[in-house]
């Protein structure tokens, strides 16, 4: 993953749990990047942003 010197500001996602399990996701031009809250120096994933909405959709469906 190439360093960037665009700003991200990573936030927790909804679906995160109260239990510490958390993943953060960053936007960024034309992708989106997720992150483990608890090994944020690890790095990130990134993903088209296509390809992560997509994603939130099936995920969200999934839950009704």
């Amino acid at each position: 993953m190439p360093e960037t010197t665009h700003p991200l500001n990573f936030r927790k996602s909804s679906y995160s749990g109260g239990n510490g399990n958390c993943v953060e996701v960053g936007d960024f031009p034309g992708e989106s990047r997720v992150r483990d809250t608890q090994n944020r120096g690890d790095g990130h994933l990134a993903f088209p942003t296509s390809e992560w909405s997509a994603f939130l959709s099936t995920t969200t469906n999934a839950d009704r």
